[in-house]
């Protein structure tokens, strides 16, 4: 609990405390003085109310260090010459990424960073929080404390309001001679990693999904009229998500169901309006309240590794954003369309695919998410888009303005924002070589797949819109290997009727021609979701209701969509394939399914398709062991690699910290493949590969190896693919293969690396 020292050594109340604060910082800032006196008289202050035996301000300086501009407690000689590169130490730490550090015994961290000009060996307790305003991360506020204690929430709690209040008055220049290493601080070059999601390279500005609210009035005159509008705003929230609940409606964003429980949840939780009304009692405005207690509860939430946690906080967060955006007087979500640069950056804490498709593609150049993984179903439409994506990129929202400059480097997984003049011109050369490359593959287009020693491969691509169709033509693709049907029911805002999904079936084959398509029936569950679809609450929702478990346990969705397709393929070919089959015996339920709406057709004389194929995603491992019942029931067969191989490890392709632990070019899914393809032959049903890694070279030239001859990916990795097909030996790649199965290599992607170099396999992407 936090005393006040040298005053009343009895505990108070954390708002007490910071009321304490509020008040003398006040007092402070109005004197007539120089900015280092008055940054002393700040530290002296809260050393003081915080009972610590030190209390440290670092500012960052234009190179990205930090510089001990003030402290109490430790040797007065190293103000303006201790200095911290970026990243260095406990404090650096705290000042590079943006989070609290509470440590009690920080010396013998292994991050603790030495100096002995400071004299501070002595103190154990260390408690950091970072210095930030509008986002931006400007130093690091610390106190310390001889004993080894871990600091309590609300130590948190109070040192985390007072930050705010002394940024806004260095920013705001009421600290003179600090506002200029400061502005400079906020317009620095910084590179943030993240993991690829959509190859690529893009230069623009950053546009935000959910455009920031930034609190620029932190300290309050009257408390009682902000509890007041707080009240005021809250009731506004909850109306406006019991409104969504009586409509039974999503936001144009597309939240769904689940999620807005959760909002529900949070915007009625007593504890969330009890800790509000606390901070505007300490003398902080409304919208600084907000943004105080968010940052404090996030703090604790990170704290947690459940992934229940993770999702709290990023409900938290976004119903903290709809908050300040009642307080503002602004609209729940901005209108996509208004902020969109002609060369946007679309820069996100999490997004959906459906969310992803609401923007001006013509305008999009990239894609930086906070999550996501290179399996998500984002980064299957961010592929489909031919946009740059990267995911895994902490902690860019709150470091990252609208309007900035970036490049978003899919190829390496890095994101740089506000790049130098030197990094721009590097990156437009990259660019413009990419492009003279993806020439040289347009050269390609009509040029047939077929190997060294003669080998046909079909080259398929995977589309989901209407507007995706063009690529067929313009990729040189041989037909379309996967539609996926549910993009059309994530965008409408009710379900598809009869006629609307006709027409579009209708429109795909019209602007496919000649050329085949595979349309997938609708794969909704797991991380796909219908707002106008109610759907239970599931712990695995990927191996959960989805897919074909839906379609055999309400048939009507499933013939309504049949049905649709029947039309639509009127006096030509139709492939169907059904997703998520697990057991043989579900086909004959399908099957029997198709064939009522056959009837039905037949009855009220409309014309059907010239043949109708019935095929299977091939996703689950349980058909590895039921392939003679199985395979004789489908007319063709698509692998879903994707999902194979987060089922075969058990690694959920969603999460980051899984999804890339297991190698697709690894024994397990490499045998998978080839026994699929030995019982293929056998019964005779064709075989497409059409999850993510048909679209690489390296894995692809794997798969013909394997003996798959027909594969189904992203239009823009189809020149790439081409041009590694043209430059093997299918003969050689196969004994390489085999062999490696038969050895079990120890490095099975290296070896395939080494065999395409010496083979002079082109595998560069």
């Amino acid at each position: 609990m936090v005393t006040r020292r040298g005053e009343d050594p009895r505990p108070l109340p954390s708002e007490t405390a910071l009321r304490v604060i509020m008040r003398r910082l006040r007092e402070i800032m109005a004197e007539d003085c120089d900015g280092q006196s008055k940054l002393d008289r700040i530290v002296r202050q809260i050393a003081g109310v915080m009972v610590a035996e030190v209390c440290s301000i670092y500012l960052k300086r234009q190179d990205g260090s930090l510089e001990l501009f003030a402290t109490e407690g430790l040797n007065p000689d190293a103000v303006h010459s201790t200095r911290l590169k970026r990243g260095e130490g406990l404090v650096g730490k705290c000042a590079e990424i943006g989070v609290t550090v509470n440590e009690p015994e920080a010396s013998s961290h292994p991050a603790f960073s030495y100096r002995p000009e400071t004299g501070e060996e002595i103190y154990h307790a260390l408690l950091a929080v970072p210095i930030s305003r509008s986002a931006q991360v400007i130093g690091a506020l610390v106190v310390q404390n001889k004993t080894t204690k871990e600091y309590s929430d609300e130590d948190v709690e109070v040192l985390q309001a007072t930050a705010m209040v002394i940024a806004e008055n260095l920013v705001s220049g009421a600290v003179a001679g600090t506002g200029a290493a400061i502005e400079a601080s906020r317009s620095q070059p910084m590179i943030i990693e993240g993991e690829p999601l959509s190859d690529g390279i893009a230069l623009g500005h950053v546009v935000l999904h959910e455009a920031r609210i930034v609190v620029t009035q932190l300290l309050s005159d009257n408390p009682a009229a902000e509890i007041v509008r707080l009240d005021d705003a809250i009731h506004k929230l909850q109306a406006n998500i019991d409104e969504m609940f009586e409509h039974e409606e999503l936001s144009a964003a597309g939240e769904h169901r689940d999620v807005l429980e959760a909002y529900k949840m949070f915007a009625n939780d007593k504890g969330w309006h009890r800790r509000l009304r606390e901070a505007v009692e300490g003398g902080l405005t409304a919208e600084a309240a907000v943004e105080r207690v968010q940052n404090s509860m996030r703090t604790r939430m990170l704290r947690q590794h459940d992934t229940y946690w993770r999702e709290r906080q990023r409900d938290l967060d976004d119903l903290s954003d709809r908050l300040l955006r009642v307080l503002a007087g602004r609209p729940m979500r901005a209108n996509n369309s208004d902020r969109m640069a002609s060369d946007a950056i679309l820069v996100a804490r999490t997004l959906g695919p459906a969310e992803l498709l609401d923007y001006d593609r013509t305008k999009l150049r990239g894609l930086v998410v906070e999550d996501g993984s290179a399996q998500s179903h984002v980064a299957v439409v961010a592929k489909a888009l031919g946009i740059a994506a990267i995911g895994q990129a902490t902690g860019v929202v709150e470091r990252v303005n609208a309007g900035d400059a970036a490049i978003v480097d899919a190829v390496t997984g890095e994101v740089h924002l506000r790049p130098s003049a030197e990094v721009i011109a590097a990156y437009s050369d990259k660019v413009r070589f990419r492009a003279r490359r993806q020439k040289r593959y347009q050269a390609l287009r009509d040029r047939p797949a077929i190997t060294k020693d003669g080998v046909r491969i079909s080259l398929l691509m995977n589309a989901g819109l209407l507007v995706d169709m063009p690529h067929l033509a313009e990729s040189g693709a041989d037909g379309v290997g996967l539609y996926r049907t549910e993009l059309q029911f994530m965008l409408s805002d009710a379900f598809p009727r009869l006629d609307k999904q006709t027409q579009l079936y209708r429109n795909v084959l019209a602007e496919a021609g000649e050329r085949p398509v595979v349309f997938r029936t609708l794969d909704i569950g797991g991380d796909k979701v219908l707002p106008y679809l109610r759907q239970p609450k599931e712990e695995n929702p990927a191996m959960g209701w989805r897919a074909i478990r839906m379609a055999l346990d309400r048939p009507e969705l499933f013939r309504l969509q049949v049905r649709a397709m029947l039309k639509a393929a009127a006096g030509r070919q139709l492939r169907i394939m059904i997703p998520m089959v697990t057991a043989g015996y579900e086909m004959v339920a399908i099957r029997s399914l198709v064939d009522r709406e056959k009837e039905f057709l037949t009855k009220h004389n409309h014309v059907l398709p010239s043949e109708i194929l019935i095929g299977a995603m091939f996703e689950v491992p349980s058909l590895l062991f039921d392939l003679d019942g199985f395979l004789p029931r489908v007319d063709f067969v698509s692998v879903g690699s994707n999902d194979l191989v987060q089922f075969l490890f058990a690694a959920d392709r969603t999460n980051a910290r899984v999804a890339s632990r297991f190698d697709v070019l690894s024994p397990p899914p490499l045998r998978a493949f080839k026994m699929l393809v030995k019982a293929a032959k056998k019964h005779r049903v064709p075989v497409t590969v059409c999850g993510e890694i048909a679209g690489r070279p390296l894995e692809a030239m794997t798969l013909i190896g394997l003996g798959l001859r027909s594969l189904s990916m992203a239009p823009a990795a189809i020149g790439p693919i081409k041009s590694m097909i043209l430059s093997v030996n299918v003969e050689r790649v196969t004994d390489c293969v085999e062999n490696l199965l038969k050895d079990g290599a120890k490095d099975v992607r290296l070896t395939l690396q080494q065999f395409a170099e010496r083979d002079g396999v082109d595998i560069d992407t």
